[in-house]
């Protein structure tokens, strides 16, 4: 029996330098435009284009066309979970600068990893949401409990419509920074919405970190018996 060879098409998108800091970029959930993924990575507006290019015709990245501007993003959740996941088995970067230095503690506080929540603020609140018995742990998937249930339902979170969404509901994804599991899926991208819904964080432009404000720091300490006084916004 034939082994499925595409797998090495892949790969080999992912190993090079440039590909994969475009793809780390895009793991913030948003889509941008290609001169900027070139700024990012470090190369110029031609070999970003010809890599880009490469990676829609595998499936791995989308492009939306707005006028007579291109922008690119991750193509499906699927593809932001292998990265992240091939993040947490990478040796970590070198620091060389305080700006460096800063931009990663920023980075494992919290981030956006593609459409939902990670850092250290992910792994605590999921840590929580187990503890406190609105989500059991099955395997590689996490499972709402009746608690849970009510507690989203309050939470003005639509499980039902959450379900309905042609994706995993529920899951695991390993975090490059901790080490361990925080909430994927469409449940963990309803709970980054509502999160920034009630202005407990904040996206940052051109960077995934996340910040948490001063309501934030109430609301995860009030909801959530979180103490997020370190790396909060005022």
């Amino acid at each position: 029996m034939k082994t499925n060879s595409n797998v090495a098409i892949i790969a080999s998108l992912v190993s090079e330098t440039s590909r994969a800091a475009i793809l780390t970029v895009l793991l913030d959930g948003r889509f941008h435009a290609a001169g900027e993924l070139a700024y990012i990575a470090g190369i110029t507006p031609q070999t970003a284009s010809f890599h880009l290019a490469k990676m829609v015709d595998a499936h791995v990245i989308s492009v939306e066309q707005q006028g007579r501007h291109r922008y690119y993003g991750i193509h499906n959740p699927e593809v932001a979970q292998v990265m992240e996941s091939l993040l947490s088995i990478a040796p970590p970067v070198h620091i060389k600068s305080l700006k460096q230095a800063s931009e990663d503690k920023a980075l494992r506080l919290a981030r956006t990893c593609y459409d939902h929540l990670a850092g250290s603020l992910g792994v605590q609140l999921t840590d929580s949401l187990i503890r406190t018995g609105i989500l059991c742990e099955e395997n590689k998937q996490f499972t709402v409990t009746e608690r849970g249930k009510d507690f989203f339902t309050n939470f003005r979170i639509d499980l039902e419509k959450a379900e309905k969404k042609r994706r995993s509901f529920c899951h695991k994804c390993l975090d490059w920074s901790e080490r361990r599991p925080h909430l994927a899926g469409a449940l963990g991208n309803a709970l980054l919405e509502r999160l920034l819904e009630l202005n407990w964080i904040q996206r940052l432009p051109k960077t995934r970190a996340i910040i948490i404000t001063s309501e934030g720091k109430i609301g995860f300490k009030e909801v959530f018996s979180l103490d997020m006084e370190i790396g909060s916004h005022e």
